[in-house]
């Protein structure tokens, strides 16, 4: 019998991910299909039930649900409860685990994208949202020592850097204070909507004393450049859209499900063929 999968949200009717999912599946010759589940909030606990009524071996969650669907699993993993989010569920014979592959993803991306170790490099995230917890958590456990964080409400920020390792030092900046000071920084993770389609001629800060050669990454994909990309690549920056983390937090929770490793260009592929190259949804 065919293993099933899928991926819960409100709303979830664009999502990306069965495409890709069924994608790595045909690839590697498992006999697996993978579903989008719309479920509200109120219908969140019921359709995790389902999960084990169901046997259905693996979920993905999008937004409203990655932190609610917290409570009604058997197990978290430490890193997940450290971000306060899940975004995959391993169904281990009716034990259900919830995993956080999100900030794992985007550093495997930038891992792959940057060609060269980050351990030793000075990081700005800007943000202190749900994406931001997952990037900066997930920077903590590969060892950066250096990683601060800038955002339009700093209390927000603070909040997001009480839980880091011992060893991380961070500094709490506003968008204002960090623009002057960017040449200090050798990547800088961009984290937020700002910029996102429609509104894509926005920027969350002005990059013009970046230092060149420096790595901009917008978790964006749509638009795949947004206007901070456009400045910081016209000043001599390396520059990174949201593809390469979407795609490889699929990777691994593919991976998770199957214990196999889905090939990464074929899911590429398919998300960029099926959107012509202009933009993704998730």
């Amino acid at each position: 019998m065919a293993g099933l999968y899928g991926v819960i949200g409100d709303p979830i009717s664009h999502s990306m991910s069965p495409l890709m999912h069924n994608a790595a599946f045909e690839k590697l010759g498992i006999e697996g299909s993978y579903h989008p589940f719309h479920v509200r909030k109120e219908n969140l606990e019921n359709a995790i039930r389902g999960v084990k009524a169901l046997g259905i071996k693996g979920m993905n969650v999008t937004i409203p649900h990655k932190t609610a669907v917290m409570e009604y699993l058997d197990q978290i993993d430490p890193l997940a409860e450290k971000i306060g989010a899940v975004n995959t569920i391993v169904n281990d014979e009716g034990t259900l685990t919830g995993y956080n592959t999100d900030g794992l993803g985007f550093i495997k991306g930038l891992k792959e994208f940057a060609q060269e170790s980050i351990e030793m490099k000075r990081v700005l995230i800007i943000g202190a949202g749900g994406a931001a917890k997952a990037i900066y958590y997930s920077l903590a456990e590969q060892g950066i020592s250096k990683i601060d964080i800038c955002n339009r409400t700093k209390e927000k920020a603070e909040l997001l850097k009480t839980r880091r390792s011992s060893f991380v030092q961070t500094e709490v900046l506003s968008l204002d204070s960090v623009q002057t000071n960017l040449g200090l920084y050798d990547i800088i993770i961009q984290t937020t909507s700002i910029g996102m389609n429609p509104k894509i001629g926005e920027k969350p800060l002005n990059v013009a004393m970046i230092k060149e050669n420096a790595i901009v990454s917008d978790i964006i994909y749509n638009p795949l450049e947004t206007s901070l990309l456009k400045q910081a690549k016209e000043l001599g920056a390396r520059t990174q859209n949201g593809l390469d983390m979407f795609v490889y937090q699929g990777a691994l929770s593919f991976e998770k499900w199957t214990g196999r490793n889905p090939d990464i260009n074929t899911m590429k592929e398919i998300v960029l063929t099926q959107l012509g190259g202009q933009h993704v949804n998730r």
